[in-house]
């Protein structure tokens, strides 16, 4: 050790001797290339040919230009040139204040005050002096479609706590929520507060920042009681740095001001909503697909811009402006009543170039038949077969024409067959579902017949039955899905049923990993119906570069516009009239149709209930949200994946679901609904892949146990219960629990017995397993009309309200 620690070590003036460069003579190299030249070497040798100051210079621009980019999309935000600064006010507790926050950010000197036609407490505020104006939206934490659709648009969320308790329950539910989809700038203000001593005031202040540094690390808080602290957040506001979400920067987007709905002429349920607000994102071209959230995909038949409400300079038409760089006429047939001074149409759709609303293929049943033959077909048999008579003398009975009509029977034959087996299919999946869930059917015939029942309202016992038997229901659940984990994918071998009648459409593999199974064979119907990317991940980054380096034709971020939706029903206006915000999003190509969509998604710790695959679920995804029953499979880097029959909760699945294309990134929420109404956050995540070719393989273990042990043979019984069962399954390999490997020899007896040989001595407390593999498909439940929840019930605590209905 001593000598090693001690041996010399050249220093930086050694002599370096050139390395041979045996075969890299010039003659070679150039032999070898055949006078190719590599096209990527130049560029590289380049780069790396740059001295230490150069690369100081470009860093240093780079970093400059980054600099840049922020502090002009700060200074753009809220400007004249720019959209206002959207902030949505966001009360976290039941006793935040959300009157007195709204008057002092209200009373700022020299701050014209314009409310707001769209919701109900919301304001718009012009600074001229500072040459700024937000927007200002207020929003209940109870009501979740709102908060959400809301963040999807916002530039800052202003969340209003209590000083004493921060949040209740209702806000801890809507800041989960919040942060799975993506949350944008946000700051945190605690009005009130005057009214405790200085002491406890001060020991609140400090449990209420150690309370929130889990939540918001390295947050500020704000308090908010005099004009002069709503200056402070009024300026962090406009000057914190923009987070992005990426789903939305992406695509046009804008939160409506004002609507107005004009009735068709063939219905009043059915007509063109009249959307007005500022463009955000992106450029908002006419001819693209707008998705109003919660409402569905339209079409757009032509952009007009009226006046800008809130302009800081009223003397300045902005319409003037705009003339200069697009070609603007006038619209002498609107009547809208903000619409009427000075209205321009921006541009009208182009029906050459309009996005189609179609979704899903429409299936052809005769496509992959044989055509019908032309003319010249015809005629060309006609003369064969004529010829052939000439020639060829056929005795009756034996002719070719009768010949190809047996064939044609043996074709008929076949698809009979082919939809003998399709029946047998939907046979096995009603025997699957009766064997594997176990008293699910029961569970919803019980569901059903409690539907049906007329009970008095004074039968309080009776009510608490109900609840009772929710209660059971839940715990058949429990006792499922620990069955499935004490037990994964093993079934009972039917008694009733033969084995290979029971699992026909299965198959043993030799390896899960390596075998091979086509992505193209046997698919159901469905996969006629939906839309398929010959490179996904292709088309996605040339649909982003483009959006970037490319200028596309159309309304400007900034502009405030009115939008003319075609074919609206009158539940959007209904539902603006309420106080809902309506919030519109442009479609990339393509995001309107039909394909499978696979979401990579973890369970939320807040949620325990177990949750089964094909289960109703709701989903958010991006800007969208609807309705789906899909499935759970493992997320692995192989080409096959095994379905799970559970939502794990320590690990990461990936859910699959026919969906409408999004091009990710996206995030992804799933909701449960109770049977009260309410919606439970159960998983959050984001979109992996769009991907039909994506394998789901659904395993099934059948088990036996050893009757009789051998050296390396043993009899196993148990099973299989017939001779001609263990027949059909003798090519498939098994394997025990123990880790031992075999196969089936023989059958002994009639009654199931079997001779099996392993590679070593089996252990007479093991279990012999057989594996077979089915490919599993999503059903189509999708289904975009989500209902809309009932409001979270507050309590003081931040505990669920489940829980603290068990308390």
């Amino acid at each position: 050790m001593a000598a090693a620690a001690g041996a010399h070590r050249p220093g930086p003036l050694k002599q370096q001797n050139k390395a041979h460069k045996g075969g890299k003579h010039s003659g070679s190299s150039q032999r070898r290339a055949g006078g190719r030249v590599p096209v990527k070497a130049q560029p590289r040798r380049r780069l790396r040919d740059l001295n230490r100051v150069d690369r100081r210079h470009q860093a240093l621009q780079l970093r400059r230009q980054r600099k840049e980019a922020v502090l002009a999309e700060k200074r753009n935000l809220g400007s004249r040139d720019g959209p206002p600064h959207l902030v949505v006010v966001l009360l976290l507790h039941s006793r935040a204040a959300a009157h007195d926050t709204l008057r002092l950010l209200q009373s700022q000197d020299s701050a014209v005050v314009r409310a707001d036609e769209g919701r109900a407490g919301g304001f718009a505020l012009l600074c001229p002096r500072l040459k700024q104006r937000w927007r200002f939206v207020t929003a209940q934490a109870g009501d979740l479609h709102a908060v959400l659709d809301l963040a999807k648009v916002a530039d800052s969320l202003l969340f209003i706590l209590d000083p004493v308790d921060g949040w209740d329950s209702a806000g801890e539910h809507c800041l989960s929520c919040l942060f799975a989809q993506g949350l944008p700038s946000y700051a945190l203000a605690v009005p009130g507060g005057t009214d405790l001593p200085p002491k406890k005031r001060i020991d609140a202040r400090k449990k209420l920042s150690k309370s929130i540094e889990k939540r918001f690390p390295e947050a500020k808080l704000f308090p908010l009681n005099t004009e002069q602290e709503s200056s402070l957040l009024l300026r962090h506001l406009s000057s914190q740095k923009q987070r992005h979400l990426a789903f939305r920067d992406h695509r046009a987007h804008l939160l409506a001001r004002a609507a107005e709905f004009v009735p068709s002429q063939d219905s009043d349920l059915v007509g063109t909503l009249k959307v007005s607000g500022f463009v955000r994102g992106q450029t908002l071209n006419v001819n693209s697909l707008v998705h109003i959230v919660g409402h569905g995909d339209f079409q757009v038949s032509q952009v007009d811009a009226p006046p800008d409400p809130l302009s800081l300079n009223p003397r300045v038409v902005k319409g003037q402006k705009r003339s200069q760089d697009m070609e603007v006429q006038d619209d002498s047939g609107n009547g809208a009543d903000e619409m009427e001074e000075d209205v321009k149409v921006l541009m009208k759709a182009d029906p050459s170039k309009q996005e189609s609303l179609q979704s899903e293929v429409v299936p052809d049943p005769m496509e992959g038949e044989q055509t019908w033959p032309t003319e010249e077909e015809l005629q060309e048999a006609e003369d064969s077969l004529k010829a052939n008579r000439r020639v060829v003398k056929v005795p009756k009975g034996t002719s070719k024409y009768q010949a190809a009509w047996i064939v044609d029977d043996g074709e008929e034959g076949s698809e009979k067959d082919d939809d003998d087996d399709e029946d047998d299919d939907m046979d096995d999946d009603l025997m699957e579902e009766a064997v594997s869930q176990g008293e699910s059917s029961e569970e919803e015939a019980g569901e059903e017949e409690s539907e049906t029942m007329t009970v008095s309202e004074c039968l309080r016992d009776d009510q608490y039955d109900e609840k009772m038997e929710e209660d059971e229901q839940m715990l058949e659940r429990y006792k499922q899905e620990r069955m499935d984990e004490m037990f994964p994918d093993e079934v009972d071998t039917p008694r009733d049923v033969p084995a290979r009648v029971r699992f026909q459409k299965y198959r043993g593999l030799k390896s899960f990993r390596t075998s091979p199974w086509d992505p193209k064979e046997n698919l159901p119907r469905d996969y006629a119906r939906i839309f398929q990317f010959q490179d996904f991940s292709r088309t996605r980054k040339n649909l982003f570069r483009q959006i970037e380096k490319e200028e596309t034709e159309g309304a400007l971020v900034g502009w405030y516009v009115t939008l003319h939706v075609c074919n609206v029903p009158v539940s959007v206006m209904e539902s603006f009239k309420e106080g809902k915000p309506l919030v519109l999003f442009s479609l990339l190509p393509h995001e309107q149709k039909m394909s499978v969509l696979n979401f990579l998604v973890r369970r939320h710790p807040g949620n325990s209930e177990p949750v089964r695959a094909k289960e109703e679920l709701i989903f958010h995804c991006g800007f969208r949200r609807f309705r789906a029953s899909p499935l759970f499979s493992q997320h692995t880097s192989a080409d096959k994946h095994k379905l799970e029959r559970f939502l794990r909760p320590d690990a990461a699945l990936v859910v699959t679901v026919y969906a409408p294309i999004t091009f990710p990134p996206a995030s992804v929420l799933l909701f449960k609904q109770r049977s009260n109404g309410m919606h439970d956050l159960i998983a959050t995540g984001s979109l992996l892949s769009v991907d039909p070719d994506r394998i789901v393989i659904k395993r099934l273990v059948l088990s036996g146990h050893p009757f009789k042990i051998f050296t390396k043979m043993a009899v196993v019984r148990y099973m299989f219960f017939n001779r001609e069962d263990v027949m059909w399954f003798k090519p498939v390999e098994l394997r025990t629990k123990w880790g031992r490997r075999g196969h089936i020899k023989e059958p002994l007896g009639t009654h199931g017995h079997m001779k099996c040989h392993f590679d070593g001595q089996l252990k007479s407390q093991d279990t012999v397993l057989l594996n077979l593999y089915k490919r599993v498909f999503p059903k189509w439940t999708y289904d975009p009309h989500v209902p809309e929840p009932v409001p979270w019930v507050r309590s003081e605590s931040t505990l669920p309200e489940r829980e603290v209905e068990m308390e």
